[in-house]
């Protein structure tokens, strides 16, 4: 990455040299390590470590302490290229999935997880930021769809041979794991020796950048994030724990919403262009409580196995949906604002993530309907917060109220 282009130079590059290029391989490379650390990480702490839902909720308020620290990025992007950070994140990201069946043991699996979160969340933040600068407003919906579908379509082929050759040759965690982590250290290097570093056209403020006017997108990040955890943590906890999924069977239940979701995605980028950020969102939420309500329903009614595989799928499409907070963000942004904003979004997000899991662990023992019936109120919070954002939002139109204001003076 010897090279410096701008964006407009970079146009003249060949296809697989120019930023969408490097936007669509980096979005493949990480779910090939995070997507399978997921999937199996549910079976290998119960099984080989005999976690129950307190410890699996350490671990993850643990896991999220560097989403928290997001902000960071800031500080680091003063000596460092974005894109440069973004590669390193994902190259420790994989080196870190590769050791994770390593240290079978709390303090182990406590350290090796701190580490894959660090470059986890410093990937995803830089992701944001280079997306939002790299496309524009008009291609931005489109172009972020066919970009969760490519990660989708990279996580569907990982988890494939997860399926067909879990049982068939007897696999390891730690082989698993190694694959999946040396996967995306390789495709990383690909990255880092074969793009040039490519500049925006406007620089981005390094400094820690909180605007009022940008609080109501602070507010749903700070719900998606409560929500997100509550999913992430105890509905794949639940399908282990309470239906007796093997990482077989899990895995083949997330290669369904990965089938779903590279068909479905690229229609969610369009819908957001189409129906407009606003309504998006609230087809989102309300679809979130119905799918939490649901899942508390299973403790308190007995139902089955194929209503909980059935709500696990509608949970992870409504929250593809979540894109539409991006182009929210890009349209009522300053330019230069794009990466402190992200950064500062991303720590804002997982403000809850460092405690709720962690206390929602020891509310599991008592009662884990309560849980999600907590994920199905955060749900009805962001919903009242969605019917704020206007139906076109722009700078100086970032909620209902700038219309308002705007037709009360006019009656005046």
């Amino acid at each position: 990455m010897r090279k410096t282009v701008t964006l407009d130079e970079a146009k003249s590059l060949p296809i697989w040299r120019q930023p969408i290029a490097l936007l669509f391989v980096m979005t493949a490379a990480m779910p090939i390590s995070f997507a399978v650390w997921s999937a199996l990480l549910n079976n290998f702490t119960i099984e080989m470590l005999g976690f129950d839902g307190s410890h699996i909720g350490w671990l993850h308020s643990i896991r999220e302490i560097p989403g928290f620290l997001a902000v960071g990025v800031i500080a680091i992007i003063i000596f460092m290229h974005e894109q440069v950070l973004g590669i390193v994140s994902l190259l420790l990201l994989g080196v870190a999935t590769s050791a994770t069946a390593w240290f079978p043991d709390m303090a182990g699996i406590l350290t090796i997880t701190m580490l894959s979160s660090i470059g986890f969340h410093y990937y995803e933040t830089v992701n944001q930021s280079l997306q939002l600068q790299w496309l524009s407003k008009e291609e931005a919906p489109r172009k972020l769809g066919l970009l969760l579908a490519a990660g989708s379509g990279a996580t569907l082929f990982a988890y494939g041979l997860i399926v067909l050759s879990w049982k068939t040759f007897n696999l390891s965690y730690n082989s698993v794991y190694m694959v999946a982590g040396g996967t995306t250290v390789l495709i990383t290097l690909y990255c880092l020796f074969m793009f040039p570093r490519f500049t925006a056209p406007h620089p981005q403020l390094k400094k820690m950048v909180l605007r009022r006017r940008y609080w109501l997108y602070y507010s749903l990040q700070f719900m998606a994030g409560a929500r997100r955890q509550i999913f992430f943590v105890f509905a794949g906890f639940m399908m282990v724990e309470h239906f007796g999924f093997e990482v077989y069977q899990v895995t083949a239940l997330y290669l369904i919403n990965l089938v779903i979701n590279i068909i479905v995605a690229p229609l969610f980028g369009r819908a957001v262009g189409y129906f407009g950020e606003r309504n998006t969102l609230l087809f989102e939420y309300l679809g979130l409580i119905a799918v939490f309500l649901a899942y508390g329903g299973i403790y308190f009614f007995g139902w089955g196995v194929l209503l909980a595989a059935v709500l696990y799928v509608l949970d992870h499409l409504f929250f593809s949906l979540a894109l539409a907070m991006k182009t929210y963000f890009q349209k009522i942004a300053d330019p230069q604002d794009i990466t402190p904003t992200a950064a500062v979004a991303f720590t804002i997000n997982h403000i809850s993530a460092v405690f709720l899991p962690v206390l929602l662990g020891y509310v599991w023992l008592v009662s884990p309907a309560f849980v999600f019936f907590t994920a199905a109120g955060f749900s009805g919070i962001s919903f009242i917060l969605a019917a704020l954002i206007p139906r076109h939002p722009e700078k100086g139109r970032e909620t209902i109220f700038a219309d308002l204001r705007v037709r009360f003076e006019t009656r005046l």
